[in-house]
């Protein structure tokens, strides 16, 4: 990917004032890229006490104030909070009057557009939706990550070079993103990056009950190559005993799962599944294989502990990827997530949400 050139000065935004409600492991981490393009944060707010600290060392000699005073004093605002809190976030500001015509409130979630910042700009501010598709972890190496990260971009088409201009300021490389496709952008990163932490770290428990020293040290190559191989190649990069239709192997997997980590067994069947029909529709899994490897998947599913399970479906035979059993959703980012959120997010997890127009932290 060709690397966004440098804005030229006529091309840059006007120097600001930055203020963050919501003082989570995202917001303070935006205003100290926009701090390194020459903006100017002025006020912060946060709720818990990890907040504060997290501001401190970020955005130091910068006031923590209430979330109206945030408004009073800045020109940019990011409202970096949970999902679930942001929409009455911002019906408390705009309903107090708090919101001022021409102010720019930027939101960092994934899961929505502008749409959520609607009441604000009813009353005359200007909405983005600037999600960074990075998770945090609440210091100061998180400003140096922005470098190149994408973020998903929803605003209005006249805003739509100020939002992109504001991300190439930060480090980043937009990526336009329609209103109605945010929740499944969303969707899309909760599954690559939360998940992945889920996978990882419970392969690492079993690793660690099989006696191995360092997991870590042993999934590191292991996992770094298997994810170069997926951005390149997608499906074809599938490998293991599901891919080659080894349901002998699948089967001795199962069973070692119920005897040492029962909690496991569901997610192992879930991920095979998909892998097998994934694998089938890329001419990977011989249909001949597939037969007794899916049979052995939906013996095991009706095993103890796991709820029975439809027979598969179509892919069993070759005809095309079967739907999923129980289709997931995307987690409240808090993520990818950019708010304290989660790419989700992950990453943003907020420290004390709170519902109201104080907000909480992302």
């Amino acid at each position: 990917m060709n690397p966004t050139p440098p804005l030229e000065a006529q091309d840059r935004p006007a120097r600001l004032t930055v203020g963050v409600v919501g003082a989570g492991r995202v917001g303070p981490a935006l205003a100290a890229a926009l701090k390194l393009a020459g903006h100017r944060p002025v006020a912060v707010s946060g709720v818990s006490d990890a907040s504060v600290r997290r501001a401190a060392e970020l955005l130091p000699d910068v006031p923590l104030v209430t979330p109206a005073e945030v408004l009073a004093r800045a020109d940019l605002v990011l409202l970096t909070v949970p999902d679930d809190a942001l929409a009455d976030l911002v019906t408390g500001l705009a309903e107090t009057g708090a919101v001022r015509p021409g102010q720019l409130l930027v939101h960092t979630s994934g899961r929505y557009g502008t749409a959520v910042l609607d009441p604000a700009t009813r009353a005359g501010a200007l909405p983005l939706a600037l999600h960074p598709a990075m998770t945090f972890t609440g210091t100061s190496v998180d400003v140096q990550r922005l470098a190149g990260c994408s973020f998903g971009v929803t605003a209005p088409e006249e805003l739509r070079m100020a939002a992109e201009a504001l991300v190439i300021e930060m480090g980043g490389e937009p990526e336009w993103i329609a209103e109605s496709a945010r929740p499944l952008y969303h969707a899309a990163l909760a599954i690559g990056a939360n998940h992945l932490v889920t996978l990882v770290a419970q392969s690492m428990e079993l690793l660690a009950d099989a006696g191995v020293r360092a997991p870590d040290r042993m999934l590191g190559p292991l996992l770094g190559a298997a994810l170069d191989n997926a951005l390149r190649s997608g499906d074809a990069a599938l490998t293991g005993p599901v891919a080659r239709g080894d349901a002998g192997t699948v089967a001795a997997h199962v069973a070692e799962l119920r005897r040492h980590s029962p909690q496991s067994v569901a997610g192992y069947l879930a991920m095979a599944r998909t892998t097998a029909d994934r694998a089938l529709a890329h001419g990977l899994l011989k249909p001949e294989l597939a037969e007794d490897l899916l049979g052995v998947l939906a013996d095991a599913g009706n095993g103890p502990g796991t709820a029975a399970r439809p027979a598969p479906g179509p892919a069993a035979h070759g005809t095309g990827p079967a739907a999923p059993d129980t289709p997931g959703s995307p987690e409240s980012p808090g993520s990818p997530d950019g708010r304290d959120h989660d790419p989700d997010g992950p990453d943003h997890g907020p420290d004390t949400p709170d519902h109201g127009p104080e907000g909480g932290d992302r």
